[in-house]
C-alpha cells in the first residue's frame, strides 16, 4: 500500500476529513477551516466566496453568516451548496456537494457568545452584502451599536448557522506526474450508506 493509499484506508469520509483538518491545523499558516462555498442565484448563475467552515457535527457541516447576505438568499432559492477546501501545506483537496439545514438554535447562540465582543457587535451593525456610502458610515453604525448593546450582545435573530448535509465528498491527493489519488463518496440521500469508488485523476 502506497503512502497515498493510506491517506484514504478508512471508508468513512468524514472520519478522513476530520482528520485531515487536525493535520492540517497545525500546517497551514493561515486559516486552516476556509472553505469556498458555492450556491447559484435565481437564474442558475454560480456564485463562490471563502467563508470559515465552524463545527464538523456528526455528518454535517456548519457555517455561520448573516441571514440577510447574498449566499443566505442564494441558499433559500436552491436548499443546495457546494464547497472545496485546499491545504496547499497537505496538498490535499476535499470537495462536498449536499443539502442545506439552517443551524439557528443552542449551537449557534454558543458560537456566537465565542466571539470576540467586537465580532459581535460587527454582526448586529453589518447589514452584510447591502451597499453603505463609506466605511466611516459603517464605524458609525458599530458604535451606534455598541453604545447600544454593550459590550456582550446575544445572536440577533438575523444571523446564525447553515448545516451543510452531504450526499457526495470527493477527497484529492497531490501524486506525481499528476497522477493524483482521487476517491468519491456518494449516497442517494443524508440517510443512506455511504458508496466508496476511484477515480482517475
Amino acid at each position: 500500500m502506497s503512502d497515498n493509499d493510506k491517506l484514504f484506508s478508512d471508508n468513512n469520509p468524514i472520519f478522513l476529513i476530520k482528520k485531515w483538518l487536525k493535520e492540517a491545523e497545525k500546517k497551514e499558516i493561515n486559516d486552516p477551516n476556509a472553505i469556498a462555498l458555492a450556491t447559484v442565484d435565481s437564474s442558475g448563475l454560480p456564485n463562490v466566496r471563502i467563508v470559515l467552515l465552524k463545527d464538523i457535527d456528526h455528518e454535517d457541516f456548519i457555517f455561520y453568516t448573516n441571514y440577510g447576505s447574498t449566499k443566505s438568499s442564494e441558499i433559500s432559492i436552491s436548499g443546495k451548496v457546494a464547497f472545496v477546501i485546499h491545504w496547499k501545506s497537505l496538498r490535499r483537496q476535499v470537495r462536498v456537494r449536499g443539502f442545506v439545514e439552517k443551524e439557528d438554535g443552542i449551537l449557534a447562540d454558543k458560537y456566537f457568545l465565542s466571539r470576540s465582543a467586537n465580532s459581535r457587535v460587527g454582526a448586529w451593525a453589518s447589514e452584510q452584502s447591502k451597499p453603505i456610502i463609506s466605511r466611516e458610515k459603517l464605524l458609525e453604525k458599530v458604535e451606534k451599536y455598541s453604545m447600544k448593546l454593550g459590550r456582550s450582545p446575544k445572536r440577533p435573530v438575523f444571523w446564525g448557522g447553515f448545516r451543510v448535509k452531504p450526499v457526495e465528498i470527493e477527497l484529492w491527493a497531490d501524486g506525481e506526474f499528476r497522477l493524483h489519488d482521487r476517491f468519491r463518496w456518494s449516497r442517494k440521500n443524508v440517510n443512506s450508506e455511504w458508496n466508496k469508488i476511484r477515480l482517475q485523476p
